[in-house]
């Protein structure tokens, strides 16, 4: 590395004028690789190391704090600069996020403190994530010229969970006092979803599935009644974020849709970022996000299956998307259906008690969502393609929902 001394008009740090200009250059919408080169040259000839001086990671780490008070959480932030710039953007901001949770972890809630330890890489700062990675400074300089032009042009969020500045252990004790569905439970779902997801065998991934949702549907009866009996305990109404991964994000979306209205959760989507926010009761957010993945899983394999049989057409944007629309209309139907079967065989054992504990629940989530949303709106669908959207129908009608039931007629 070109070693500067206090005699050369170049040791006024550059460094940090080159990475606010790169940056607003790296934030604009639509700029190129190319565009940033020049900036980048120059940034590998005053340190071909790649910020051994800490300069990046001065001018990215206090942005995280910001970051917090808007409303976005760990897991928020690296999805979002991932889906903007790279793999490797994703790990360098994740590494930022341990650095800057390092020194307040025995305060943060259980739902930080998760998404942290989820967080991909080891790194601590901007030189030993570049030195991880293995790429040569040019491309070190240009991903973290990349990382902090989003980092900066983040919107603010609906602030879900208190940021680091309000955490106190009374505080992480509040947020951690309703936990959900029993992990117990969870881990006996989840179980059984894996297996009957990696299955060769059809019959056997049925039954999986088919136990699976009756360990979650008899649950989720079972907490929202109970609740209103005396000295029951309700299961409080919270809201989370679901990252969506590319291509179709939108089409993607339409699936947590479907499956969030059969079952008492409502889907607010965040399209520029890839991400929905999901309110409802925690057991049955619980319940949604696994079903979503299964789902989702199910049609990704549909969709590939139809993509090597067919021609150019299907594997076409348009045709996928049509696709992926229409599995998530019918998805929705068939939940609906096997939703109102549910309640009419919980009818039998509970009797006039149970709609109104599902009333409760339907009223307490709507609270919710007028409070973070005041502004909501409902979003118009888009044109997709017909031969996409009908195989799309006939794949959710011979999707799996965990219910053991076969396809409904069309």
């Amino acid at each position: 590395m070109p070693r500067r001394t206090q005699e050369d008009p170049i040791s006024q740090d550059p460094i940090p004028l080159l990475l606010v200009a790169g940056s607003r250059l790296a934030g604009q919408p639509g700029v190129q690789a190319a565009e940033l080169d020049p900036l980048v040259r120059r940034l590998t000839a005053l340190d071909d190391g790649v910020d051994t001086d800490g300069h990046a990671q001065r001018a990215l780490a206090p942005l995280l704090p910001f970051l917090w008070e808007a409303g976005w959480q760990p897991a928020d932030v690296v999805h979002a600069v991932r889906r903007r710039t790279n793999q490797r953007g994703g790990r360098l901001v994740a590494a930022l996020v341990r650095a800057d949770a390092a020194a307040a972890t025995d305060r943060a809630p259980a739902a930080w403190t998760a998404q942290l330890s989820g967080l991909e890489g080891t790194a601590g700062s901007v030189a030993e994530w570049w030195r991880g990675e293995g790429v040569d400074a040019a491309s070190g300089w240009r991903d973290v010229l990349r990382v902090l032009g989003v980092v900066r042009e983040l919107p603010p969020l609906e602030q879900l969970l208190a940021p680091p500045s309000a955490w106190s252990a009374d505080t992480r004790a509040e947020v951690d006092i309703d936990p959900g569905v029993d992990p117990k439970l969870v881990g006996r779902v989840r179980a059984l979803l894996a297996k009957a997801e990696s299955t060769d065998f059809p019959e056997e991934a049925e039954a999986l599935s088919a136990k699976a949702q009756s360990l979650m549907a008899r649950h989720r009866i079972d907490t929202a009644v109970l609740a209103r009996q005396p000295g029951g305990a309700a299961s409080s109404v919270v809201a989370r974020r679901l990252h969506l991964q590319d291509p179709h994000v939108d089409a993607r979306a339409a699936v947590v849709q479907a499956v969030g209205a059969a079952n008492g959760v409502r889907v607010v989507l965040l399209p520029a970022f890839g991400m929905a926010t999901l309110v409802g009761a925690a057991d049955d957010l619980d319940l949604v996000e696994l079903l979503v993945a299964s789902l989702l899983l199910q049609a990704d394999r549909a969709l590939t299956a139809a993509a090597q049989a067919g021609g150019t057409r299907v594997r076409s944007t348009a045709y996928r998307r049509g696709f992926l629309y229409a599995f998530a209309q019918r998805i929705g139907e068939r939940l609906e259906s096997a939703r109102e079967a549910a309640t009419t065989a919980a009818m039998a054992t509970y009797g006039s008690a149970l709609l109104p504990a599902l009333a409760e629940r339907e009223q307490a989530v709507d609270r919710l969502v007028g409070e973070l949303f005041p502004r909501l709106r409902k979003r118009t669908g888009r044109a997709v393609d017909a031969a996409g959207w009908h195989a799309g129908r006939q794949a959710a009608d011979a999707a799996d929902l965990g219910t053991g039931q076969r396809a409904l007629p069309g």
